[in-house]
Formats: structure tokens, sequence, C-alpha cells
């Protein structure tokens, strides 16, 4: 066996989407040879991006002669192989859901060479030399319950050119049955689930991202994510993404004992159970968070660097859930403010008091902007296509910032009505005689807009697609 020592640490793309070939470093003298097969913080460093690939389980297959072939196997979790004797000759085959479904890398790998194969990409070698013993570190565990898909060796479509011809060598009866391409079933992309499905962005995110095999809504009566049994509730692995949309947003009952209770699970014990699971699998996590996480008193717009200081309970428990998905790997925190939606909120309520002919006495001392359910499942939808880094994100509307007075008077305007019937009030003095407690609200709820939010809605078309709906 012949190994070219010294080459640097390297990486090279494929036809295959997320297969790419790594040449390692091997340092040999007449006593042997050694090297790193897998090192994390210097392949990061050299650009290859596999930090979270997370392995469980270093696997090894000997081979005692030349010729033995296996495959074409692939599984729903990603492998990292390498060769640490021997040579073989590796063939790998597309076999996920779409554009590249059946595209076939083949090349000779030895204890130089390694290649990290994602999930759904049939696995297959053929041993060059005899004694040669096939490694690969897997980032999840063998199960009865998980998706696997294959495809016969000698599949006329692939068409996969053995140096030793499959007639000559050694194969089991089990690859020797596997199907043609024609007849494999695709191995599903991975699965994104939206919890909250019926609240007002849940129902905006089900007309964003639409109905589909690999997207799952859930309501409570669907998955309580405060159970013990969280994690056993789903095989987490076959998940990519969750999106939690569920969260108890009753500022005011929430400074009752029952409703702090339940403010509490709902927004942190919750999303506690949702990271741990995000981490434990490798899932990307995206959490919808609030103004409220803010005291109101800065002069100006807040940034998504500013320190949290909420007032109520509300706001203390959406910083804390932001503080825990904070700690997921791979997460999204869009803190947004004054949310409108499909459902009941302020602006449904001032065009319904409009028509009925009420003057209603409004809130002129509170300051931000809308935040449009349409525009933040859009946002959410540009971050996980583009694959932005990890972090917060401000998703908020454009334009000056403005009063609850003022947008119900453009509300009344809007509809047909007489502004002027609109009249303003202080915070204080809208709630003074109230027996029911009141949260504490922030007076300046603006937010600056990142430069990834999608702001496409208008209060004007809001209110056409509300009349029509």
């Amino acid at each position: 066996m012949s190994i070219t020592f010294g080459k640097a640490l390297a990486v090279r793309e494929t036809p295959i989407p997320g297969l790419i070939v790594l040449d390692l470093p091997v340092h040999g003298d007449a006593r042997g040879w050694f090297k790193e097969n897998w090192q994390r913080e210097k392949m990061t460093a050299a650009g290859i991006h596999l930090p979270d690939f997370g392995p469980v389980q270093n696997n090894i297959s000997f081979n005692d002669a030349v010729g033995t072939t296996r495959g074409i196997h692939a599984e729903p979790w990603d492998k990292y192989v390498s060769v640490a004797t021997g040579r073989i000759f590796g063939a790998w085959v597309d076999l996920r859901e779409g554009d590249t479904f059946g595209a076939v890398f083949t090349i000779e790998l030895d204890p130089a060479t390694a290649i990290f194969v994602p999930r759904g990409v049939g696995n297959s070698y053929q041993t060059l030399e005899a004694d040669t013993a096939y490694t690969y570190l897997v980032n999840d565990h063998w199960s009865p319950d998980a998706t696997y898909t294959f495809l016969n060796l000698a599949d006329e479509t692939a068409a996969i050119e053995w140096p030793i011809p499959l007639a000559e060598v050694e194969i089991s009866a089990k690859d020797k049955a596997h199907p043609r391409l024609a007849d494999v079933v695709p191995m599903p992309r991975k699965k994104i689930l939206v919890t909250g499905a019926n609240g007002q962005l849940g129902r905006a995110l089900r007309a964003e991202f639409g109905e589909h095999p690999w997207i799952e809504y859930a309501t409570r009566g669907d998955l309580d994510l405060t159970s013990s049994d969280l994690d056993a509730a789903r095989r987490w692995r076959d998940y990519d993404v969750v999106i939690n949309a569920a969260a108890y947003t009753k500022v005011d009952v929430a400074e009752t004992p029952e409703g702090r209770a339940d403010a509490w699970a709902a927004n942190v014990t919750a999303v506690a159970g949702l990271a741990r699971v995000a981490r434990e699998n490798g899932i990307t996590l995206v959490h919808v968070s609030s103004d409220y996480v803010f005291d109101g008193t800065k002069d100006g717009a807040y940034s998504i660097d500013d320190p949290v200081s909420p007032l109520g309970v509300y706001g203390q428990t959406k910083a804390a859930g932001d503080a825990i998905v904070a700690t997921v790997p791979r997460h999204y925190i869009l803190r947004t403010s004054w949310v409108i939606g499909d459902g009941n909120n302020f602006v449904r309520t001032m065009a319904s008091l409009a028509e009925r002919g009420i003057e209603p006495r409004v809130v002129d001392d509170q300051f931000g902007r809308l935040s449009f359910t349409s525009d933040i499942a859009a946002t959410i939808r540009r971050l996980l296509e583009a694959e932005s880094p990890s972090g917060v994100y401000n998703v908020t509307g454009r334009g000056a910032p403005v009063s609850w007075f003022d947008i119900a008077r453009e509300v009344f305007r809007l509809s047909g009505h007489d502004p002027e019937s609109v009249s303003g009030v202080s915070t204080e003095a809208y709630f003074a005689g109230s027996s029911a407690p009141v949260a504490p609200r922030p007076r300046n709820s603006v937010l600056e807009v990142s430069d990834v939010a999608v702001s496409a809605m208008s209060l004007e078309k809001y209110l056409e697609s509300s009349a029509t709906s």
C-alpha cells in the first residue's frame, strides 16, 4: 500500500450536494504512519464546515479479501468515512428527494483520504487490497424505526464502473436483492415542525410553508411541550427545524397567580424542553420573542445587542425563553412588537368599533411598529433558506414609529370612518379604576429592523385582506 505523506488538510466538492472529500495529513517513517482522522477544530479552521456533525458512534468494517463489495445503503444520518488500513473503491449515489436524485460519485480511498456522506446518500465500496479496515463515524444510533433506502449495486442507471466485475466478487444476498433506481423510494427530507399551529403566527406559517409531507403542524392537543416525555414524543433525529409559534401572550392575566404559572410553563418550561431536544438532535430552533423583554425607557430604537430588562411577568418569561434558546447551537430568535395576524387583535377590534359607530379612547403614549404575522413567517423562511447565522433578529414593520392612538385613527380612516372619532388617553388614565391586574407596558417598543426582515404587508393591505377573508 502506498500512502501520500505530508498532504495539507483540504476539502474537495463533488457533484452530490453535501458529499465532500477530505485530504488528510498523514505523517510516516520506517515505523509506520500516524494521522488525525477527525480533528474538529482544525477542520473548522480550514473552512471544512462540519462543526455540527456530532458523531455518537464509531464503526469498523474489516474485509478479509480483495473484491469484497458492500452497499448501496442510505441511512437517515450522516457518516464520516475513512480507511484505517488498505484501499477501497468507493461509490456514492444520491438517494434523497430532489433534483440530484440518482447522481453518482466514485473515488479511491486510502488512509490519506476521507469522505463526508450526508444523510440519504447511498454508501458502497469494493476492497482493492486484502485486510482492509473501513471505518465510519455516524451521528445517530441505529434504530428499527428509522427510514432506510437501498439501491442495487448493479443498477444500470447508476452504471457504476466497479474495478472488479460484480460477478467475480463476494456480495451478500441482501445487497443482491436491493431494487433498481426506478423502484427506489427516495429518502424523505428532514421534517419541519411548527408548534402553536392554530395561533395567529401558526396560521401565517401554514400559509407560508404550505402542506407537504415534510412539514408537521402541531397544536397543544397534538404535542404537550411541557411534558416530561417530550424527548420521546417524536423520533427527533428526523427533524431539521422546529419553529416554536406557541406562547402564552395574556400579558395582564400573567400578573395573576394562575396566569403567572401558565406563562412560565408555556414560555419557559416548554421552551427549555424544545431547546434540550434541539441541542441533542442537531435541530435548528426558531423562537419568536417580544418587545416586552425591554422596559421601554431607551431613547431610540432597541438593537439586537441591547440588554433585556423586562417589567412584568410576561416579559420576564419571554426574556428567560430567549436566554434558553441562545444555548442551542443552531437558533434564530425573532424579536417582534405589536403582532397582527389572522385572529383577534387590536386592528380588527378598531375596525369593528368603527363599523359599529363606537368612539374609542386609545392609549397615545406607547410607541412602536406593527409586526404582521405574514411578514414574520416570510422572514423565518428567508432565514432558514439562506442558512443565516444563528442569533437575534428584529422583525417588525418599517417606517416611523407610531402610537396605538395613531394606528386606531388610521384604521378608522382606511375603513371610511372619521378618525376624529378616536381620542387619545395616557396609559395611566386608560387603566385607572381597573379591578383586574394590569401588566406594566414598555412605553418605547421600537425595534431596529434587521436587514433580513420582510415588510411586504401594510395596514391598508391587511384591512383589505381581512375584509375579504
